[in-house]
């Protein structure tokens, strides 16, 4: 979508360079979505394409669910304009739950909500916490697909929409390029390393 494109290009949101992704992966490029966000009007935007290619794929929800922290905003633009209820799930004590008084009931329909997926890690952590509820995900959706694969979901038969998809290089630690060459690596994302 070249819209969205734009807006990543605008904001400063795609990065050149080393950078270790929150999967533990090493790349070569980096989409720092929270840049987007920086600008509401952008934000808002993006969080309406994204609804508006859920409703095309009639995904039907009561409730988004992102995980903290880059599945926070663009959560909340989805869920406004998809007229649901909205949250997000974080980490404690490394374990992602929802806290703030969020919950779930058993007839919410919901769909997860990334800002970016590379191994869908974190938007499986989600879909046990909503599991853990008793209620059921109906699809997953994120600004950008950098997995590699049409849908990371697919063996769980749910849907998946995107509005980007990139087939950037990724490379496991120890077999990376760029730290063989002793580029110093950077990590710029929310989950901490172990």
């Amino acid at each position: 979508m070249e819209r969205v494109i734009e807006i990543l290009k605008e904001t400063g949101a795609l990065l050149e360079g080393h950078f270790i992704l929150s999967s533990g992966l090493h790349s070569t490029n980096y989409v720092q979505c929270a840049k987007v966000f920086e600008y509401p009007s952008y934000g808002e935007e993006i969080g309406k394409l994204l609804a508006q290619k859920i409703k095309d794929m009639n995904i039907d929800c009561t409730v988004v669910v992102g995980p903290a922290l880059g599945g926070v905003i663009v959560a909340y633009e989805v869920g406004k304009f998809l007229g649901v209820r909205s949250m997000f799930a974080e980490r404690e004590d490394n374990v992602m739950k929802l806290r703030r008084g969020f919950e779930l009931y058993s007839d919410d329909k919901v769909i997860v909500v990334e800002d970016v997926v590379t191994t869908g890690k974190s938007t499986l952590e989600v879909v046990d916490v909503v599991r853990s509820y008793g209620a059921n995900v109906v699809g997953f959706a994120s600004i950008i697909n950098r997995s590699g694969k049409e849908n990371p979901f697919d063996e769980m038969g749910k849907p998946y929409a995107w509005l980007v998809k990139f087939d950037f290089p990724t490379y496991e630690p120890e077999k990376c390029p760029l730290c063989e060459s002793g580029i110093p690596a950077v990590k710029p994302g929310s989950r901490k390393m172990k």
